[in-house]
């Protein structure tokens, strides 16, 4: 009985930490693109992706909407599955981090941020060669402020496994949810509604971001407003579709038996 405990409560840490570093690797992708593609914009790989930004976009638009219908399980894919048994666990894993990166890098291309006073100075300084590198310095504050509700939310799909254990029999309400949520993220990602919900939530002031009366943000200024911007209608958007995604790696982690009954 004890064993058993134990291997649960070790199954749960590793769950755990396997959801988080899922969070991690998507925080990790979308802060690329914000410290190469918007702080380095006169560098060669800031000009790259400034022409191909839209064609990232619509190609995250696609990816996600197959993993939203995969969700559903309308569509079987190997790369969106999330099995129990222990010769897929092993390539999934690898497979999976390099999904997270890429659902980050999707998510970032797709979405052209609420240009406030903040991110706005670290953009003019990116435009420069000569202070393109201070413009990446900064942007990844900007990066890491706007990722650490992402990483805390990673960190609290473990409660949300131990809720579905409780409620069995709603898992597959909450993978339908998931999935449509996914779904529909996809289709604004590939159409370039995000852009649109950046410039409505700009021009009706619903940016909530740090005035700087001109002068250059420092690294702490920085990472203050991207968490501030966390909270801004350019990013929440995204979050239930984040959600979505991680649960398919955190429900994923439960025992088979238990999803088998939940459905």
């Amino acid at each position: 009985m004890e064993k058993a405990v134990a291997t649960t409560q070790g199954g749960g840490l590793n769950r755990r930490l396997l959801v988080f570093a899922h969070a991690l690797f998507f925080v990790l992708g979308f802060s690329l693109i914000f410290v190469v593609g918007w702080g380095g914009t006169a560098t060669l790989l800031g000009r790259l992706f400034g022409v191909y930004k839209g064609i990232i976009g619509k190609v995250g638009g696609v990816v996600v909407i197959l993993f939203g219908l995969s969700t559903l399980g309308w569509l079987n894919l190997p790369w969106f599955n999330y099995d129990t048994r222990p010769e897929w666990q092993q390539n999934s894993q690898r497979s999976g981090w390099l999904s997270s990166v890429l659902m980050g890098v999707f998510f970032a291309a797709g979405w052209t941020p609420c240009i406030g006073a903040t991110l706005g100075a670290i953009l003019t300084l990116g435009f420069s060669a000569q202070t393109s590198g201070q413009a990446m310095w900064l942007s990844s504050g900007y990066a890491l402020g706007l990722g650490i509700p992402f990483l805390a939310i990673g960190l609290g799909m473990e409660r949300a496994t131990g809720f579905v254990r409780r409620f069995r029999r709603h898992l597959r309400k909450v993978q339908i949810a998931s999935g449509i949520l996914l779904i529909v993220i996809g289709i604004m990602l590939l159409t370039n509604q995000l852009t649109l919900i950046a410039i409505w939530a700009q021009r009706n002031g619903f940016f909530l971001d740090l005035p700087l009366g001109g002068a250059t943000p420092t690294y702490l200024l920085a990472v203050l407003a991207g968490l501030i911007s966390f909270l801004s209608p350019c990013v929440l958007p995204l979050v239930p579709a984040y959600i979505g995604y991680l649960s398919g790696h955190a429900f994923g982690g439960l025992p088979l038996a238990e999803q088998e009954s939940a459905s």
